[in-house]
């Protein structure tokens, strides 16, 4: 099943059988009525969605890439912000609580959406574990994360008492700044199309967007 690539750490969530769908042909769409699990595929904005509809995948979100080369960055500095590699996790999971709204797991009307936090959490753990997780300071205090693999920005959260103030962009210059120093000329990310405060603090530094990716989802839970 090479076009069906198995997500573990979504199945060690969500306890069923998880797939992403790799290519998603009529015969490969077919095959997902014999399997139980659910399904992700991803796929142009601009493709006809017709064979995803007659077999069982539904609209969960449209993904944007970030993208922005060194001297296209237009950082906006604050004095009081400060970031600096996490030691633990301890006190940045708390952040990943009720806070990913926009992504696809927590629009899932299928999915638990507790377990969407779960799976963040997880997630932000596993980066850490590798010295990828950026404590986000504001006058000391920590307020969000900013986690990153190379040159891709892969994680990131305000925790929600100080989101609605403005804070984003300057966390936002820091932490980003902190990767150019390390001497990538390109970074990038993956946000929701929808979350538009992010999408907003993104230009606001320089950022342009390509490649828009339509995510289609699919729940077949175990007959019982």
């Amino acid at each position: 099943m090479e076009d069906f690539k198995e997500t573990p750490w979504d199945r060690q969530v969500y306890g069923l059988p998880t797939y992403e769908l790799i290519r998603p042909t009529e015969e490969n769409l077919k095959r997902t009525e014999q399997l139980t699990g659910h399904f992700t595929v991803r796929v142009h904005p601009l493709v006809s969605k017709k064979l995803l509809h007659r077999y069982g995948f539904y609209y969960c979100d449209t993904l944007i890439e970030p993208i922005c080369r060194s001297d296209a960055f237009q950082p906006i500095f604050d004095s009081r912000v400060s970031v600096m590699h996490a030691q633990t996790t301890d006190h940045l999971v708390q952040f990943c609580l009720d806070t990913f709204k926009y992504d696809r797991f927590h629009r899932d009307f299928n999915l638990d959406p507790e377990k969407g936090d779960i799976r963040y959490a997880n997630w932000l753990q596993s980066l850490a574990a590798e010295g990828r997780v950026l404590t986000l300071k504001f006058e000391d205090i920590s307020v969000g994360f900013f986690a990153y693999r190379e040159n891709q920005i892969l994680l990131h959260a305000i925790g929600q008492a100080f989101q609605g103030q403005g804070l984003g962009k300057y966390l936002w210059s820091a932490a980003c700044q902190m990767l150019f120093s390390e001497g990538y000329q390109e970074i990038k990310s993956s946000v929701s199309a929808a979350n538009l405060a992010i999408v907003n603090v993104y230009r606001q530094l320089g950022f342009s967007f390509k490649h828009p990716v339509d995510i289609y989802h699919k729940y077949r839970p175990a007959q019982l």
